[in-house]
């Protein structure tokens, strides 16, 4: 079977160049750097929506300030004197939502096509962060509501965009497209972190909303003009491009969208394998995330620019190891015939180990600035190289159902990231410490 497919791909292969599968790939990782930076700009805006910008336990920052004092900023928007659990709610509540349109957007996306459902996903998340400066001077409750909401929007852009690329992604591509597609991640963590301590300073927290919303609107508009479900929908296409990614295909995919082995698929040993290897992944993923700006500020003490500069690092390390890393993988299946699962595990362990070892030396670089921020974006680096292993691993097991599976497993995924930054805020000084131990036992514990 794996020889008669790589002769297809040998026959019918269609270039890259201006190809509509690559446009679908920057297109969905226009979406997916949209949908994050939605997601962290709070974190980094929380520093400037705080009356006490220190978080931990009524200190100031634990190590010596990093910079020359600075003239205070024209501050016309309304702070806020929350306290660190009310803090640690507000940043997890996103995931309360997320979680709930994980296995339902996978569903969804099968039977009625992803292209909609991902486009309206990130258009409410969009829309709600443009109400998020109104919610907030509602009260702490309504933030957390709006985020909410915005977690059950963006909740199907995995799943949907999962069962996009099913029919989109010949198997000896699928680790290049993906990557492409989904480091769109870590692209807008790079850009929002950086890009609202910059706002925050020369204008105030509630553009921070308002300009990364008004970037969202504008990609949905893009979207709805240029994507179709499937090549076969394509008007844009190429005779030779939809022949190619079809016979790609012919193979691989469920005729019929009705049927779905429920049975089968909880019983997969393959399938909650991915479930442990995503779980243990984002536990750190998600609290460096919404937690990094904070640990920035009261422990390493760096100003509300900096801040922002220096939290985006380890996610651009991620994104250029998760690039190279799919280029590698489709490398090694493609041109030294190296077999697909072995490819999977041996990046799901590199994007494992390395960023463990990592983060375990960083807890224990004190106020050491410079190892903090070199061992927390060695980290980050790594983990960058599983976008090529378990990240992509449901379109190899199953592609019919690809949507579905990561519905379940990002389900699962998602629970660091709904308890993490509530229990990291609620620790004492030591929060500098305590949190990179926390994270990395429960890696251990689970993974190893």
């Amino acid at each position: 079977m794996g020889e008669k497919k790589l002769k297809i791909q040998k026959i019918f292969v269609s270039p890259a160049c201006c190809s509509s599968r690559y446009g679908l790939a920057f297109l969905s990782c226009y979406g997916f750097f949209v949908a994050y930076a939605l997601r962290v700009n709070l974190s980094v805006a929380m520093v400037d929506m705080l009356k006490n910008r220190s978080s931990v336990n009524n200190s100031s920052s634990v190590c010596p300030h990093h910079s020359i004092p600075v003239p205070k900023h024209n501050h016309t928007a309304s702070v806020y004197d929350w306290d660190s659990e009310t803090q640690g709610w507000i940043l997890g509540s996103f995931f309360y939502g997320y979680i709930l349109t994980q296995i339902p957007g996978g569903y969804l996306a099968r039977k009625y096509g992803a292209k909609w459902l991902f486009g309206i996903g990130i258009l409410c998340t969009v829309i709600f962060t443009l109400l998020t400066p109104v919610a907030t001077d509602l009260g702490a409750g309504y933030l957390i509501a709006v985020r909410v909401l915005e977690g059950i929007g963006e909740g199907v852009s995995y799943p949907a965009m999962h069962a996009m690329w099913a029919s989109w992604a010949p198997p000896l591509e699928r680790s290049r497209l993906l990557t492409i597609s989904y480091t769109g991640a870590q692209l807008g963590t790079v850009v929002a972190l950086p890009l609202s301590g910059q706002i925050c300073f020369y204008l105030d927290w509630t553009y921070v909303f308002y300009i990364f919303g008004a970037v969202g609107l504008l990609w949905f508009v893009l979207w709805a003009y240029f994507v179709s479900n499937s090549p076969s929908l394509h008007k844009r296409i190429s005779a030779d491009e939809k022949t190619y990614i079809m016979a790609s295909l012919k193979n691989e995919l469920s005729p019929t969208t009705d049927y779905i082995p429920w049975t089968s698929i909880l019983k997969s040993l393959p399938l909650w394998a991915i479930v442990v290897a995503h779980f243990s992944y984002n536990w750190t993923f998600y609290t460096l995330l919404t937690l990094l700006p904070t640990y920035m500020n009261d422990i390493l003490g760096f100003s509300i620019q900096q801040n922002g500069m220096l939290s985006a690092l380890p996610y651009l390390g991620c994104w250029l190891l998760a690039l190279l890393g799919g280029q590698l993988a489709d490398l090694l299946r493609e041109k030294y015939l190296i077999r697909t699962v072995i490819v999977r595990k041996a990046f799901t362990i590199v994007g494992m180990v390395g960023p463990a070892v990592f983060l375990v030396a960083a807890g224990y670089t004190g106020c050491n600035f410079v190892l903090a921020i070199a061992f927390l974006t060695l980290s980050s680096s790594l983990g960058g190289v599983s976008a090529s292993g378990f990240n992509i691993n449901h379109l190899d097991i199953a592609p019919s159902y690809a949507g579905i599976l990561l519905g379940i497993t990002n389900s699962f995924a998602t629970i660091p990231g709904m308890v993490g930054p509530v229990i990291a805020r609620s620790l004492t000084k030591s929060v500098s410490y305590n949190l990179l131990h926390l994270n990395i036992n429960v890696k251990y514990f689970i993974f190893m």
